[in-house]
């Protein structure tokens, strides 16, 4: 049995944990705190690896940001990474085998191997949190590009409503279908639609209005945020229509904590009845929280371990 060390490296928190090479969890999954400062994440991550080192085959880890194509370093980290990321060499912190992916990427692996995706060689992974991110697995292949960076599905062009995105461009995907886009379609229909003055958030004023007031607002029956809701909707229905023309893909599986809002059964006949390639299954995620980790570590073993037996 192969023992993978598997970090996933979010902004704000680290989770790590050992696996074996069939995605089981030999050991308790751990939280940190991400520090802001190079190297004092740096120091973190040798700490873990020394609490592991003489017992594991490889390390694993599972980022945010753009991954090379050697899967050694980071060549763009997001603003929410320390300065100086993206210049680390992950295989100078052990001797042991490194092996970093994007962790969309490895969320896509995780779906594609263990997950909801199993069996299936060609699908679609999308993740609906504060951004919207993407991973594809074509004919049974992590689908990276020429410079490891394919899969930006955040930033595919779906709206002409002029809305900026964080990347520095207009009508990007994630700036409608993230829960962020859900918190800006909430306060644009606040500040231009009559239906608000009716709504149980009338009072509040629309740039206060929030992702959770919405979901709230639907559960209560509340007309603006129904119509909100129903925005948001049918902007990630555009795009998941967008993406299914493309790849054709058996499956598109929906993870991130927005998910579970969604009414899978509906956007699947949605998407399906629009689509001019074969119908697509629309799915739950079903690698939770750990999908990073999971899908690193599985990566890990077939790239590092498994090659060499």
């Amino acid at each position: 049995m192969s023992k993978i060390l598997s970090v996933d490296v979010g902004g704000t928190k680290i989770l790590y944990s050992v696996l074996d090479e069939k995605g089981n969890f030999l050991t308790e999954i751990k939280r940190l705190s991400t520090p802001k400062n190079i190297n004092e994440l740096i120091n973190i991550f040798k700490n873990i690896i020394n609490s592991y080192e003489r017992e594991i085959d490889a390390i694993a880890f599972a980022t945010a940001g753009a991954v090379n194509l050697s899967n050694t370093r980071v060549e763009s980290s997001t603003p929410n990474m320390p300065k100086g990321y993206n210049s680390l060499d992950f295989t100078t912190l052990t001797n042991k085998p490194v092996y970093i992916e994007n962790d969309a990427n490895a969320a896509a692996w995780a779906e594609y191997k263990t997950g909801a995706a199993k069996g299936e060689n060609n699908t679609i992974t999308i993740t609906l949190g504060t951004g919207v991110g993407g991973g594809f697995i074509v004919d049974g292949r992590l689908l990276r590009g020429k410079s490891g960076r394919a899969g930006e599905t955040g930033h595919i062009k779906i709206n002409g409503r002029n809305r900026r995105c964080n990347c520095g461009g207009k009508n990007c995907f994630e700036s409608y279908a993230s829960g962020t886009g859900l918190k800006i379609t909430a306060q644009e229909t606040a500040q231009f639609d009559e239906i608000f003055q009716s709504s149980i958030y009338k009072n509040k004023l629309p740039d206060d209005i929030t992702t959770y007031d919405i979901i709230e607002g639907v559960k209560q029956k509340d007309s603006y945020s129904i119509k909100v809701f129903n925005i948001w909707k049918h902007d990630i229905i555009t795009g998941l229509i967008c993406l299914t023309n493309i790849f054709d893909p058996e499956s598109i599986i929906i993870s991130g904590g927005m998910g579970e809002f969604l009414n899978y059964e509906e956007i699947e006949k949605a998407v399906n009845s629009e689509n001019v390639v074969s119908p697509v299954k629309i799915k739950p995620a079903r690698s939770g929280n750990y999908s990073g980790m999971i899908g690193a570590a599985l990566l890990a073993y077939e790239k590092l371990l498994y090659n060499k037996k």
